[in-house]
């Protein structure tokens, strides 16, 4: 399962208002029944966006915002074919992140 990429929420319920599971975990890390991922929120429902913690993605058409202060996990059973990869934008991933963890 390749770092970066995005999964249609595997929780049909929860989809109106979080679409899609972005896949951060290190792709070294592949023998736990696990994946560390980060919500990706429709934007028309997330409010107090904070630019560095909070990027928008385009993801099937529709901005979503990469919801990095929920980050969690969930089994690999779950995350089925992913929809796109966010490799090519890793940086901003990333750089939330480091807003989450390390900066300020």
């Amino acid at each position: 399962m390749p770092r970066f990429d995005v999964y249609a929420h595997p929780d049909a319920g929860l989809r109106k208002h979080t679409p899609y599971l972005v896949d951060i975990q290190n792709n070294y890390i592949s023998t736990i029944g696990t994946r560390a991922v980060l919500p990706m929120r429709a934007a028309s429902a997330f409010s107090l966006r904070m630019r560095d913690l909070n990027p928008v993605f385009n993801v099937g058409g529709k901005d979503v915002v990469l919801d990095t202060a929920a980050i969690g996990a969930i089994p690999v059973a779950e995350l089925k074919k992913p929809v796109m990869s966010l490799k090519a934008q890793s940086a901003t991933t990333v750089a939330a992140l480091d807003t989450l963890f390390e900066s300020y």
